[in-house]
Parts: structure tokens; sequence; C-alpha cells
């Protein structure tokens, strides 16, 4: 019986937390802070980190944000945004950060997958794929916060990057990120035959019952959570109550 992780996402937007429509960010929610002790306090499994806007500003306002956070929330956390190097990834991860997400750089230069995973190990490397089906209802693979196609097909990415020691994937789907109609499970099913390392999907949960439609199609392990939590349409518990009933494990 799988064990599922809850994962509270927080896209930070220089001091705020922003909530995203197809990843396009539309209004602030409140303060990373705040919201990370929250949904820590909530039961959340894990932390996800994404800087929207990293390539923009000096990365000293989330680093110091991360070493805010590892004082009070003892639990993984992942960050993601602009990360170029095996230095920027070493700095984040000194800062107090389990893992780093890289979606753009890796896809100019994927090799940087294998430079991480060799100087951290593949535990600590999360391939990030935002993706939205294309005009033959194939899904591409996308950059740049969701901005840039790439010409990737999602499936055939994702395999090259675990042979090239990504530990995790996100798979955020842009079609449905932050507009509630549920997972796309057409997508996930595309994932069924990767058992090699663990899957974390994101993008249009709306309700609890949408996390057993996932479960059921899918061999996900995770489930990033941002919309549900920030608008508070429900919390921690009552995903993971769906998720118990649904006849899988979680943590308590």
């Amino acid at each position: 019986m799988r064990n599922i992780r809850v994962i509270a996402r927080l896209d930070v937007k220089g001091p705020d937390v922003i909530n995203t429509i197809q990843l396009e960010g539309l209004r602030t929610v409140g303060s990373p802070n705040t919201l990370a002790k929250d949904y820590y306090n909530q039961g959340a499994d894990e932390l996800l980190i994404i800087d929207q806007v990293a390539s923009l500003y000096q990365r000293d306002h989330i680093v110091e944000l991360i070493k805010i956070f590892t004082r009070e929330i003892f639990i993984p956390i992942t960050v993601g945004g602009g990360i170029k190097t095996v230095d920027d990834a070493r700095v984040i991860l000194r800062s107090g950060a389990d893992k780093v997400a890289i979606n753009t750089e890796a896809v100019l230069n994927p090799n940087l997958i294998s430079r991480l995973a060799k100087e951290f190990g593949k535990q600590c490397v999360v391939l990030s794929i935002p993706c939205k089906t294309d005009d033959d209802k194939k899904w591409e693979v996308y950059t740049n916060g969701g901005r840039e196609k790439t010409g990737l097909e999602v499936l055939e990415w994702a395999k090259k990057a675990i042979s090239l020691g990504a530990g995790e994937l996100l798979i955020t789907s842009i079609d449905r990120d932050g507009l509630r109609n549920g997972f796309d499970l057409n997508l996930m099913r595309k994932f069924a035959e990767i058992d090699d390392v663990p899957i974390i999907v994101s993008g249009g949960l709306g309700k609890p019952d949408h996390i057993s439609d996932l479960l059921n199609v899918s061999n996900c392990e995770a489930i990033a959570v941002a919309d549900f939590l920030h608008m508070k349409r429900g919390n921690i518990k009552d995903l993971k109550d769906n998720i118990l009933v649904s006849n899988f494990k979680v943590r308590l």
C-alpha cells in the first residue's frame, strides 16, 4: 500500500506568496513565513518553494527565507527557481533546503542533472516538468515558469532526465493549474510505466475527492497543493482523510 505525501506549494514572488492560474500569478495570498508555518502546523509532509522571480533579483531573499523556515519547520523543503549551476544548488542546500527543483536550465543543459546528482545525490534532485497539451493533443514540456515551449514530449523528457540522475519528478499540468476541475488524469496515465522514481502531481485540485480520482489511475506518491490551501477551501487534514478513505497511507 502506497504512502502518499501531501506537499504544500508556495509560489513566491518577492515578499509574497502568489496564487496562480495556469502558472500566471494573479493575486497575493500572504507572506511565505506565515503560510509555511500554518501548513506545517496543519500536517503538511513537505514544503515546495518556487521562487518565481529568482532570475530577476538577488537570491539572498530566498536564502534568508529558508533559514527562517528551518528554525521552526521540521519537514523536508524543496526549493526551485533560477537554479542554473551546482553552486546555485549548493547555496540553497546549505541554507537548509533538502532538495532542489530544476526546470529551465535542465532543458537547456541536461548535463546539469547529472552534475547535481553526482555532487549531492539523486535524492536531492527534483525535475520540475510543467506541461500542457499542444495542437496534436500531446503534452509538451514548458520552461520559464510555464511561458516557453520546448518541443519536448513530456514522457520522453522524463525518461531521459531519470537516466541522467533525476531522483524525483514534479509534474504540473498548466492546463489544469488553479482551475479546480480535477487533475489531468490522461496525463498521469502516461506516467504509469515510470516506477523507478517518485512522482509528485500538481495542478487541478478543487476538492478532496479529486485525489481519489488521481490515485485510482496513477502511481504518484505525492500531491503538491497550492490554491486549495491558499484560498481556504479546505485543509491538510481534509486531504489526508480522503487519502485514507481511498485505502492509501498517510503520515498522521
